[in-house]
């Protein structure tokens, strides 16, 4: 993996976890927070998505939107999980 695409990993992280925390908390999580959620929210959609039958398609708009989905299913089983 070269540093273009770990910046690029980096900027989806950031934009998505921000784009996650706006729709599901209301605010984000400052940019290191963004990151993480944004990236973790990756991985899980990753997993999850295409067992759906969805896939993104290429390109940084689709791996933002894939993302971001990702984050949000995220931010909504850690909100399920704290209030239980």
């Amino acid at each position: 993996m070269g540093i273009g695409s770990i910046i690029a990993m980096l900027i989806v992280g950031a934009v998505a976890g921000w784009l996650a925390g706006n729709l599901v908390k209301g605010q984000g999580f400052g940019l290191l927070g963004n990151i993480v959620i944004g990236v973790v929210g990756a991985v899980l959609a990753g997993f999850i998505l295409p067992a759906l039958g969805f896939g993104a398609g290429g390109g940084m708009i689709a791996s933002i939107l894939h993302a971001t989905v990702g984050a949000v299913i995220l931010l909504v089983l850690i909100r399920v999980v704290k209030r239980a």
